[in-house]
């Protein structure tokens, strides 16, 4: 009816009757398997994460983390082999979610920028003038 075996339910009678409701609701230890990472470790994970790229790290030329490359960090940097369904829902509980990465262009080179707008102006005159640039050959 509950899906309890008979032996936790004797467990959780004795408990009773020893201490009430008091004792069988009392924990000493979580519950649960133990993490694979201290708190430590998964709290480097999430500054890495929001700090760094791999490509700053050298560990590929992607530009922003995945899972995998997460999981091969891990590996390497504490020893532990961990599963991307894990990772992921590391980072989740980390607050973090993932995102498509977003990309900051580099400022252009002023002195290029002057000689492109020269450039662009000159054929606007030319095109002014009269002078025909070249096309197709193809008409429609």
């Amino acid at each position: 009816m509950v899906n309890v075996c008979r032996q936790t339910v004797s467990h959780y009678v004795s408990l009773f009757n020893e201490g009430g409701l008091e004792l069988l609701l009392h924990r000493d230890f979580a519950p649960g398997r133990e993490p694979f990472l201290t708190e430590e470790q998964q709290e480097k994970i999430k500054q890495l994460v929001l700090t760094t790229t791999p490509a700053e790290l050298g560990w590929d030329v992607a530009s922003a983390w995945n899972t995998k490359l997460l999981q091969s960090y891990v590996a390497k940097q504490f020893g532990v082999s961990i599963s991307r369904e894990a990772l992921r829902k590391l980072l989740h509980r980390k607050g973090l979610s993932w995102t498509r990465p977003t990309y900051t262009l580099a400022k252009g080179n002023p002195d290029e920028q002057k000689q492109l707008e020269k450039q662009m102006d000159l054929i606007k005159k030319l095109d002014h003038q009269g002078h025909r640039r070249c096309r197709s050959s193809v008409h429609r």
